[in-house]
C-alpha cells in the first residue's frame, strides 16, 4: 500500500470534549491542556464543550460534530473509568465505523510505565466516523499528556512516516506552496 508522502504540516480542524459532571470552563484543565496542545501543534481548534457523563449527551455533541464537514478530529477526556457515571466509551462505541484497537492497547502500555497496573482501569478508545477521528482518553492532565505526546500529536501529523491518520479524514486539503 503506498502512502503519500506529505512534505508539509496540514493544519486539522479539531473539537475538544469535557465529560465531567463537576468541571467548568475555570477548572477544566485537562480540557485546556488538549487545546493547548493542538493548538502549539498548528492544527486550529473547531469547538470546544463540556458535558455531563451522560451517554445521551456525550452522543449529542458527538454526533453533531461527527457530521460536520469542518470537524475532523475530536479529542474526548473524561469518563473513561470504572465508577458508577463513567460511560465515555459506552456513549462513543456505537458512533465508530471502525475502531483503532491499537489506540488503547497503547495508551495502557505508555501509561504501565507511569501509574503502573492502575492503567487497566483506563478504557480508553479511538475510531473513525464519518472521516472524523476520535480519541477517547482519561480526564487527569497526565494521562492527557500521555496520548497527546505518545500517541495522537504523531498520527495527526501529515508528516509522520511511514503512516498517518490525516488521509483518512473529510476534507483535508494539502497545503499549497506560496508563489513568491
Amino acid at each position: 500500500m503506498a502512502h503519500k508522502q506529505a512534505s508539509e504540516f496540514i493544519p486539522l480542524h479539531i473539537a475538544v470534549l469535557t465529560v465531567s459532571d463537576t468541571r467548568t470552563e475555570d477548572n477544566d484543565t485537562s480540557g485546556r491542556l488538549l487545546v493547548d496542545q493542538l493548538k502549539s501543534e498548528g492544527h486550529l481548534l473547531a469547538e470546544k464543550a463540556i458535558v455531563k457523563d451522560d451517554i445521551y449527551k456525550i452522543r449529542e455533541v458527538l454526533s453533531r460534530w461527527i457530521a460536520a464537514n469542518t470537524v475532523q478530529a475530536v479529542l474526548i477526556t473524561g469518563g473513561t473509568g470504572f465508577s458508577g457515571r463513567d460511560s465515555t466509551p459506552e456513549a462513543v462505541l456505537p458512533l465508530f465505523d471502525k475502531e483503532v484497537d491499537g489506540y488503547g492497547e497503547l495508551f495502557r502500555q505508555l501509561s504501565y510505565e507511569q501509574i503502573g497496573t492502575s492503567t487497566i482501569q483506563s478504557r480508553t478508545v479511538a475510531g473513525f466516523a464519518n472521516g472524523t477521528v476520535i480519541f477517547v482518553m482519561p480526564g487527569s492532565n497526565n494521562a492527557c499528556k500521555t496520548a497527546w505526546e505518545g500517541i495522537i500529536k504523531e498520527q495527526l501529523d501529515s508528516r509522520h512516516r511511514p503512516c498517518n491518520f490525516v488521509e483518512q479524514l473529510k476534507n483535508v486539503e494539502p497545503v499549497k506552496a506560496v508563489s513568491q
